[in-house]
């Protein structure tokens, strides 16, 4: 062996003049540094970490031809040329012992081992001790192994996941899952989704019909008159008793018909007769025979009703088709008043009291039940405003305006009001000059009801208010326009027969009488 290699060697074996040994921590025993991935191996026993060159470092010797060890062979070498020279010399002399070459102190080395523990050498020579194991690569195929069946649990259980949501998400309400128990038998599991919504609808939306209004025409084919369906709209069944039912809807909804029909929600029909009707809160009563009313519905306090609580409407909108929808919202606002034009010519005529709601309200819906969470009728729905920009505004006639109004239409036909016996006309739609040269009215009065024309007889009459006199207080309210003159007489606590002071303006001055109310006619306030 050249001096080189016995100075490889020897590097290899000792370490550094006055350098102590240096212990790896267990984790960190065998450092990795060839750049192909095959282990350069140190061993921790014998060398300080701060010996190790950047190279790879051979500490297995091998045995040349002529039985000359040498050690700058890999690994691989050693092992095949170990291996050969012993077999070669014991094919020749197979009783002399393999005598070590210099540097082992002349210590005679172990018969090399089978290669059945994956083909590591183990020996004794003092060259660094012990070779390490020859594992890498099983550790890198049991790693690679191990990651694979992580993997696939993880797969497995990300799909498990997605799948147990989607079953989750479909049986959510009242669906039928089906589980596997230890003992292999399967079993449906029932899921049921109960809400205060659910449990208020319940209560109520069999009582909900629809109304169908069937008017005059005439066949094209024949000429003969035909009744067709000219509109639809919602109501709801408040009463039944011996043998009939009663049904609130809208004026509107009925207005113009020669016949009258309603759908239950189980699909049955019953046609309808008409009791009466209030052009003024838009309300009329319905009778129908009770043979196929399942459900009748409950009037809550819409008094009681706060904004932001929630309000369910059910109805028909857009016809038949979709009877039954049901749509949820809160209540917007309370104490509303929303002008209407009552008679069609135009001109707003009236303030209706109203509940708002953002629920969705829809042609058809009219006639409907606005509903709260206890499963009561808190409102019959009426209308809506429906421009471009506008969205989520409906209304609802409130339940306690609702009840006194259909107990006269069902035991009257016609709801009986206090009536003055006048026709009106508001003052600021009258020009500046004719407010002051006709009327005469003071500076600063541009407000109050005309009066256009008395009937003779009436209420108006008796007490002496003739035409062009301006009414600007009633009952100790200020009378601003037509409209607040009606709210003030069509109040709930104003009854006929009631005495009502009245304060006017005639030819300037301010007067003042008594006006003791009579009974309304269709056209008359």
């Amino acid at each position: 062996m050249d001096e080189k290699n016995k100075d490889l060697e020897t590097q290899a074996k000792e370490p550094a003049s006055g350098a102590s040994p240096e212990k790896l921590p267990e984790s960190q025993s065998y450092t990795r540094s060839e750049p192909n991935g095959d282990a350069a191996v140190h061993n921790p026993e014998t060398a300080s970490t701060k010996d190790i060159p950047v190279e790879a470092v051979h500490s297995a010797e091998g045995v040349t031809p002529e039985g000359e060890p040498f050690a700058t062979a890999t690994k691989e070498e050693a092992e095949a040329s170990s291996t050969h020279a012993f077999f070669d010399e014991a094919a020749s002399e197979p009783a002399r012992p393999a005598t070590q070459a210099s540097g082992n102190n002349g210590t005679v080395p172990p018969v090399p081992p089978t290669r059945a523990g994956g083909g590591n050498l183990s020996g004794n020579n003092g060259s660094g001790g012990e070779p390490p194991k020859k594992d890498g690569k099983k550790k890198t195929i049991w790693g690679a192994f191990l990651a694979g069946i992580l993997g696939v649990l993880i797969g497995a259980l990300i799909v498990l996941g997605f799948s147990w949501g989607a079953l989750h998400d479909d049986n959510n309400n009242d669906a039928t899952s089906t589980t596997t128990s230890n003992t292999g038998t399967t079993k449906k599991v029932t899921v049921e989704n109960t809400t205060g919504t659910t449990q208020a609808l319940e209560k109520v939306q069999d009582a909900v019909v629809s109304v169908l209004n069937y008017q005059a025409g005439t066949s094209i084919a024949t000429g003969d008159t035909t009744e067709d369906e000219a509109s639809s709209g919602s109501g709801v069944v408040y009463k039944k008793s011996n043998g009939k039912a009663y049904v609130v809807t809208n004026n509107h909804v009925v207005e113009g018909a020669n016949k009258l029909e309603v759908t239950f929600s189980s699909g049955k029909k019953a046609e309808a007769k008409l009791v009466g009707t209030d052009k003024w809160n838009d309300l009329a009563v319905l009778e129908i025979s009770d043979k196929y009313v399942t459900k009748v519905a409950e009037f809550g306090n819409s008094d009681a009703v706060k904004v932001g609580e929630i309000a369910i409407a059910i109805g028909s909108p857009l016809g038949t088709e979709f009877a039954g929808s049901v749509t949820q919202g809160i209540v917007s606002g309370v104490n509303r008043t929303v002008p209407v034009d009552t008679n069609g010519d135009g001109t707003e005529d009236w303030e209706a009291e109203v509940i708002q709601t953002d629920a969705a309200i829809n042609p058809g819906n009219s006639g409907g039940a606005l509903v709260n969470i206890e499963g009561q009728v808190i409102g019959i729905n009426s209308m809506k405003i429906s421009t471009e920009n506008v969205e989520g505004i409906g209304f609802a006639i409130p339940s306690n305006t609702v009840v006194p109004i259909i107990d006269q239409l069902e035991k009257n036909g016609e709801v009986e009001r206090p009536s003055l016996g006048v026709t009106l006309r508001d003052v600021d739609t009258i020009p500046e000059v004719q407010q002051q040269q006709v009327l005469k009215l003071p500076s600063g009065v541009d407000y109050g009801a005309m009066v256009q024309q008395v009937v003779a007889g009436s209420a108006a009459d008796k007490a002496g208010l003739k035409e062009y006199d301006v009414i600007v207080e009633m009952n100790g309210k200020k009378v601003t326009n037509s409209m607040t003159l009606r709210q003030i007489l069509y109040a709930n606590d104003v009854k006929i027969g009631d005495k009502m002071e009245v304060k006017y303006y005639r030819e300037g001055k301010k007067e003042t009488t008594t006006v003791t109310l009579t009974a309304a006619s269709s056209t008359n306030q």
